[in-house]
C-alpha cells in the first residue's frame, strides 16, 4: 500500500468555524484512535497564507492537503483547519493544516478566526510548526511577528497551559548559516514573548516553561526542490516516537487519551467560539468525565447483554447455580478489566470514581440474583436438614443428639455453599441468610420436639388409659373395704412402670430436670384423672349398681343358684344383708381415696340409714342431728366428693322404694307357699271325724265295694287336681282361682273322658291299660281342645303335695 492509500484526512473546522463533529467520529474510527490510548501525536502547523504550510506538510507527513496552484496566482487554499493522519509515522501521528493568516479573503475577520484557531492549535497540539520566510528573520515589520504575538497573546488564555514544542520553520533559506539565523531569531522570540502583557501569575515566568523552541531551515521548494525534498526526509525522521522521552514532544503534560479526542477538541472549540477562557485542567477533567461515563455506559449495557450473565440469571431464578460466584466475579472483573483498559488514560480521579460507579451499578444488577442464590443455598440447605433429622429420629438417635448434628451438618454445609456463592467484587454479608436458617431450623426442632413430646406422652397416657380403667371399674363394681386399697395399689405399680418408661423415652431429649419433672408430674396427674374420671362415672351409675347388687343378693344363694322361697328363709336377715352390701357399694362410691387417709362415711352411711337414727345421747337435753344433713363429708375434700351425703339419702330412699317390691313379692310367695303345703284341718276338727264318722268308716268295711267306688273316685279327682293345676291357680287368690277354674272345669273333664275312652278301645284292641291318673300327668304343660294352657313358671317345682315358687319368677313380676 502506497503513502497516499495509507493517509485518511477530514474538515476538522469549516471555513464559518462549524466543527465537523461526524466528520471526526468517521475519521476517528477509520483511523482507529481509540485504540492508541496516549500513544498518539498532534502536529500543526501555522503561517502567512501561501507560504506553503500544505505543500510543507504533504512532503513531510505524506498528506493529501490542497495546495496552492501557482499558475493561477496566490490565493486562499486551507480554508479552515483541516486534519489528517501522517503516513507511515508511529506512534500515530495528526496533523493539522490550519488557515493561513493575513488572508484578503477574510478582510477584518481575519484577526479573529486567527486567534481561535492559533488558540485551538496550541490546546490541542503537542508540536506547532511556525511556517515563516527567511527573509523576515530580524525585520521589525516581518509577516512572522504578529502571528508570533497572536500565538504568545492566546498562551496567557490557557489557566495552565500544556508544554507545546514550536518548531520554526524557515522557509527559503539564504546562504546565511542556521547557526547564525537562529541565535536572531530566538532573540526576536524573546522580545515579541516579553513584550505580550501577562497575568500577574505569569508575570516573571520564562519562555521555556511553556513552549519548547526549536528551528529547522529549508530550501526553497521551488528552485532546489531536491535538496528541499532531502531536507524534510531528515526532518521528519525526528517525528518518529515523537512523544518518547528525549523526543520533539517528550515533555508534554496534560494529554488527552485518544478515546476522548473528538469529544475534547469539540468542547474546546466550543469555549473558544464563545470567546471564555479556557481552562485545560478542567477541561481535561470534564473530557474524563464524559468519556468515562460513556465508557462506563458501554460497559453496562455489554454486561446486561452478556449471554452468559443471561444464562446464570434465568437460571438462579428456578435453582441454586454451582460455582455461582466465581462465574459471575469473572464476568465482572472482565466487564471492568475493558472498562480499566479502555479508560486508563483519562484523570485518575475522575476514572476511578467512574469505575467505583460501574461496579457499584454492576453489583446492583447482579445483587437479586445473588439473594436468590442464598435462597436457594437456604432453602436446600432446610430440606436436607429435615430429611436427614427425620432419618436420624427413625434411625434411633437421640433427639438432642440428632437435632445438634444435623443442624451442625447442614448450618457448615450453608457456610461452605455460601462461600462458592460469594462474589469476590462485593462485600456482601451472608449473615442475616444464615440466620434466617438458624431460625427455621430452630422452629422445626422446636416443632418436631413438641410433636414427639406430644406423641411420647399420648403413648404412655393411652397406657395408662388401657391399664387403669378396666381394672377401676371391675373394682369399684365389686365394691368392699378393700376397693381403694387395691386401687391405689393399682395406680402406683401402674403409675410407676408408665414413668418408668416415660422417663427412659424423655432422657433423648436431654431436658433440663425441671421440665423433665413437670412433665412426670403431669403424666402421673393424668394417671389419678384416669382414676378419678372412672370413679366419677361409675358414681353416677351407682343406683343401678346397687339395685343390681341388691337383686343378685337377694334372689340367689350363696351358691349364686336362684333361691326358691319355700317358706324356710328370713326375707329380713336376707333383705338386710343385701341391703347393707349396697350401702357398701354407695359408701365406697361416695369419695375418692386415692390416699391412705381414713373417712367414717361407711359409719355415718350405715347410722343414718340402717339402723335408722343415730346412737342414743346419754343426756336427753341433746337433740340428735341428721349427718346426712350436709352437702360435704366431715372428712373429705369437697374436690375428691363423688356423692355428697345429701345425694346419699335421696339415692337411698330411692334404692329402697325401687327394691320393696321384689321383697314383698318374696314375703307373698312365701305365705303362699305355706298355704299351699297345709292341707290338713286342726287336730280338733281330725278328732271330731273320728268320733262321729265311726259308722260310715264301719260301713265301708262291711262293704268292700263302697271302698272301690270310692278309689276310682280319688283317682278322677287326682287326676282333675294335676290336670287342673288347682293349686296354682290359688296362688293369686280364692276369687280369681274359682273363675279361673270354673272356665277350665268342663273343657279338662271332656278331655279326661275322651282318653279313658282311648284307653279302653285300646284295651279291647289287646294294649294294656294304663294308670289313670298317670296318664293325666302326661297331659301337664300341653294345650286342651280348647287351647287351655295349664304351666308352671320356670322354677317351680309342682309335687302331690302342692306347688312351690321360685325367686327369679317373682323378680321377674316385680320388674
Amino acid at each position: 500500500m502506497d503513502n497516499k492509500d495509507e493517509c485518511c484526512s477530514t474538515h476538522l473546522i469549516d471555513g464559518d468555524g462549524m466543527f465537523n463533529v461526524a466528520g471526526v467520529e468517521n475519521f476517528m474510527k477509520e483511523v482507529k484512535l481509540a485504540e492508541c490510548g496516549l500513544s498518539y501525536a498532534v502536529v500543526s502547523i501555522m503561517g502567512p497564507q501561501s507560504s506553503g504550510k500544505s505543500t510543507l506538510l504533504n512532503h513531510l507527513f505524506h498528506t493529501n492537503f490542497r495546495e496552492m496552484d501557482a499558475y493561477k496566482g496566490r490565493s486562499q487554499t486551507t480554508k479552515g483547519i483541516w486534519m489528517a493522519r501522517c503516513a507511515g509515522i508511529e506512534p500515530c501521528t495528526l496533523v493539522m493544516d490550519l488557515e493561513g493568516t493575513d488572508g484578503r479573503e477574510r478582510g477584518e475577520d481575519d484577526t479573529a478566526f486567527e486567534k481561535q484557531s492559533a488558540l485551538f492549535a496550541l490546546a490541542v497540539s503537542d508540536i506547532v510548526l511556525i511556517n515563516m520566510w527567511c527573509h523576515d528573520i530580524g525585520r521589525e515589520q516581518a509577516a512572522n511577528k504578529p502571528l508570533l504575538k497572536t500565538v504568545f497573546q492566546v498562551m496567557m488564555r490557557l489557566f495552565s497551559p500544556r508544554k507545546t514544542t514550536l518548531m520554526f520553520v524557515i522557509r527559503d533559506k539564504t546562504r546565511t548559516p542556521l547557526e547564525n539565523l537562529e541565535p536572531v531569531l530566538r532573540e526576536d522570540i524573546q522580545k515579541i514573548w516579553d513584550s505580550v502583557p501577562k497575568p500577574q501569575a505569569h508575570k516573571d515566568t520564562p519562555l521555556s516553561e511553556f513552549f519548547n523552541v526549536e528551528v529547522v531551515a529549508l530550501s526553497s521548494f521551488e528552485e532546489k526542490e531536491e535538496q528541499f525534498k532531502e531536507q524534510v526526509a531528515s526532518l521528519r525522521q525526528r517525528f518518529f516516537h515523537s512523544i518518547a522521552p528525549g523526543g520533539l514532544a517528550g515533555d508534554r503534560r496534560a494529554v488527552v487519551p485518544a478515546s476522548g479526542f473528538s469529544f475534547s477538541s469539540q468542547q474546546i472549540w466550543k469555549v473558544i467560539k464563545e470567546n471564555k477562557d479556557l481552562d485545560l485542567p478542567a477541561h481535561k477533567v470534564m473530557v474524563a468525565t464524559v468519556r468515562c461515563e460513556e465508557i462506563a455506559n458501554e460497559k453496562y449495557v455489554s454486561f446486561t447483554e452478556n449471554e452468559e450473565w443471561s444464562q446464570l440469571e434465568e437460571a438462579v431464578n428456578s435453582h441454586s447455580v454451582r460455582g455461582f460466584g466465581r462465574k459471575v466475579s469473572s464476568i465482572l472483573d472482565a466487564c471492568l478489566s475493558e472498562y480499566d483498559t479502555e479508560a486508563t488514560f483519562f484523570d485518575e480521579g475522575v476514572r476511578s470514581s467512574k469505575r467505583k460507579h460501574l461496579e457499584e451499578k454492576l453489583l446492583q444488577l447482579v445483587q437479586p440474583a445473588y439473594q436468590s442464590m442464598l435462597g436457594h443455598i437456604r432453602s436446600d440447605a432446610f430440606e436436607r436438614f429435615k430429611d436427614a433429622f427425620e432419618k436420624a429420629l427413625k434411625g434411633g438417635k437421640g433427639f438432642a443428639l440428632a437435632a445438634r448434628e444435623c443442624a451442625e451438618i447442614f448450618m457448615s454445609h450453608f457456610d461452605e455453599e455460601c462461600t462458592d456463592a460469594i462474589i469476590d467484587q462485593a462485600k456482601w454479608d451472608s449473615s442475616r441468610v444464615k440466620d434466617k436458617l438458624r431460625r427455621d431450623v430452630d422452629a422445626h426442632i422446636a416443632e418436631v420436639r413438641s410433636a414427639k413430646l406430644t406423641e411420647v406422652t399420648t403413648l404412655y397416657e393411652t397406657k395408662l388409659n388401657e391399664a387403669l380403667a378396666g381394672p377401676v371399674e371391675a373394682l369399684l363394681d365389686g365394691a368392699g373395704d378393700d376397693t381403694w386399697p387395691a386401687i391405689r395399689k393399682l395406680l402406683q405399680r401402674e403409675t410407676d412402670t408408665a414413668v418408668s418408661g416415660f422417663a427412659a423415652a424423655l432422657s433423648g431429649f436431654e431436658m433440663d430436670e425441671e421440665s423433665r419433672d413437670n412433665m412426670v408430674l403431669r403424666l402421673k396427674d393424668y394417671a389419678r384423672g384416669v382414676v378419678e374420671a372412672k370413679a366419677k362415672e361409675e358414681a353416677g351409675r351407682v343406683l343401678s349398681r346397687m339395685k343390681d347388687r341388691f337383686s343378685t343378693l337377694f334372689s340367689h344363694d350363696q351358691d349364686s343358684m336362684p333361691r326358691i322361697w319355700t317358706g324356710k328363709e328370713d326375707i329380713r336377715a336376707i333383705t338386710k344383708t343385701a341391703r347393707s352390701a349396697s350401702l357398701k357399694l354407695l359408701s365406697v362410691m361416695a369419695a375418692v381415696r386415692l390416699e391412705d387417709e381414713g373417712d367414717s362415711i361407711d359409719k355415718i352411711l350405715i347410722v343414718a340409714l340402717v339402723d335408722g337414727k343415730p346412737g342414743a345421747s346419754s343426756s336427753k337435753s341433746i337433740i340428735s342431728v341428721d349427718p346426712l344433713a350436709s352437702s360435704t363429708w366431715d372428712e373429705v375434700p369437697p374436690s375428691k366428693t363423688l356423692i355428697t351425703p345429701v345425694q346419699c339419702k335421696s339415692l337411698w330412699r330411692q334404692f329402697k322404694t325401687e327394691t320393696e317390691y321384689v321383697v314383698s313379692q318374696a314375703i307373698a310367695a312365701q305365705e303362699a307357699s305355706k298355704r299351699n303345703n297345709n292341707w290338713l284341718p286342726p287336730p280338733w276338727a281330725i278328732v271330731a271325724m273320728v268320733v262321729l264318722g265311726f259308722n260310715e268308716f264301719m260301713t265301708l268295711l262291711r262293704n268292700p265295694l263302697y271302698l272301690g267306688f270310692i278309689f276310682v273316685a280319688y283317682l278322677l279327682f287326682k287326676a282333675l287336681w294335676v290336670q287342673m293345676d288347682i293349686s296354682g291357680e290359688f296362688r293369686n287368690g280364692v276369687l280369681p282361682g274359682l273363675l279361673s277354674l270354673s272356665t277350665k272345669f268342663l273343657p279338662t273333664v271332656m278331655n279326661l273322658l275322651k282318653r279313658l275312652a282311648e284307653e279302653g278301645q285300646g284295651m279291647a284292641n289287646g294294649q294294656p291299660q294304663g294308670n289313670p291318673a298317670l296318664s293325666s300327668k302326661s297331659f301337664r304343660g300341653s294345650t286342651n281342645d280348647h287351647g287351655d294352657v295349664s304351666t308352671s313358671g320356670t322354677s317351680e317345682v309342682t309335687s302331690e303335695n302342692g306347688t312351690e315358687y321360685s325367686s327369679s319368677s317373682l323378680h321377674d313380676k316385680a320388674q
